[in-house]
């Protein structure tokens, strides 16, 4: 009998061994797609984010109350509310640690976000700086102080140097740690439109993905494993020539070399059939989320996976399309008639992991 017992002893020692060094090994948790993130992070076109003033040093006259869209206190403050509950929804149950923006006319919109909605209790605190975009639309970012901390903000000028007197947004980038202290370096874009024609203004968005480039380049070339993200509207999709070939952001997603860029709004596209945007029916992911390869390949303490990342397409942010079928952003304006919608673009964002 006690032999028998020494036996059994022996077996579940042997177990609880076993055990232990298998949890030793493991170096990065399995992520399932329903899993909240420790890290959220999403971007966000506002669609003509304008506040109620005159800028005369801007193309702002329609969104005063008496330009033509007739853009009044109520409809802007119906607006910034609009835009605290989308932030309020993506986060969840937690609100996202980062949001960057575009199509915000200035700082003091910012300020009516945080200040002035729901948001107010979140405390997240403003980085933004004016650009020289003739119609006074700029690119911020908002984060939670409890979960990131800048360490250096820089607004890229972008100076066409076949066309000095062609004004667009600046990038906005942003240099920071997390409460893990991992740094993150992040991009905060908005690309010349397609007003005019998309192949006539390719070399606008071809030259922008040049400075983007140069400048995560640069960073690689000071530290191969950088945590890098470029999120924005491009106003390319993710198969168009300045994200395939000026970018060079990957598309096949095995493999990961850390010092390449990766586009993760080109799986949500092309394999998951998402959209962000529509036009005439057709919709694709203008808004972007790229991200370096050292996120991917699970080396790093702070990483995410091609599969959480997404496209934020709840009922309260779509309406059927009666033109052309299926279902379309809930925008705010539809020429110059008030839709009282939120934008013509979904949101997307991204949930890192810390180790």
């Amino acid at each position: 009998m006690k032999t028998l017992l020494k036996i059994i002893g022996i077996l579940i020692l042997l177990v609880l061994l076993f055990s232990c060094g298998t949890n030793k090994s493991s170096t990065k948790k399995v992520i399932k797609n329903d899993v909240r993130g420790d890290f959220r992070i999403m971007f966000y076109n506002c669609e003509n984010l304008f506040d109620i003033f005159d800028d005369s040093l801007t193309r702002d006259d329609d969104f005063t109350p008496e330009g033509g869209k007739h853009w009044t206190w109520k409809k802007y403050q119906k607006k910034i509310m609009n835009i605290s509950k989308v932030i309020t929804a993506v986060g969840g149950w937690e609100p996202p640690a980062i949001v960057g923006v575009c199509e915000i006319e200035n700082r003091h919109v910012l300020e009516g976000i945080v200040f002035f909605t729901p948001l107010k209790k979140h405390k997240y605190q403003i980085i933004h700086k004016e650009s020289p975009d003739r119609r006074g639309i700029d690119v911020g970012l908002l984060y939670l102080e409890n979960k990131f901390t800048p360490i250096k903000y820089e607004a890229i000028q972008i100076n066409f140097p076949d066309n000095p007197d062609s004004k667009t947004r600046d990038v906005l980038y942003v240099c920071g740690t997390t409460k893990s202290d991992d740094t993150l370096h992040i991009y905060i874009n908005h690309w010349p439109s397609r007003w005019g024609g998309q192949m006539e203004t390719e070399h606008k968005r071809m030259y922008l993905a040049s400075v983007v480039k140069k400048h995560t380049d640069s960073i690689f070339n000071t530290n191969p494993n950088a945590n890098i993200i470029v999120m924005g509207d491009l106003n390319d999709f993710p198969t168009d020539k300045s994200l395939m070939e000026t970018l060079e952001a990957q598309t096949q997603f095995d493999d990961y070399q850390n010092n390449k860029l990766y586009n993760l709004a080109w799986y949500l596209q092309e394999e998951k059939g998402k959209y962000s945007h529509r036009f005439h029916g057709e919709g694709g992911v203008l808004d972007q989320i790229i991200v370096s390869g050292a996120l991917l390949s699970g080396k790093n303490s702070i990483y995410t996976t091609k599969d959480n990342c997404f496209v934020y397409e709840a009922d309260f942010l779509l309406e059927e399309d009666e033109q052309y079928l299926g279902k379309k952003p809930f925008r705010t304006y539809i020429g110059f008639t008030f839709h009282d919608g939120f934008s013509d673009h979904l949101p997307v964002y991204i949930d890192l992991f810390f180790k």
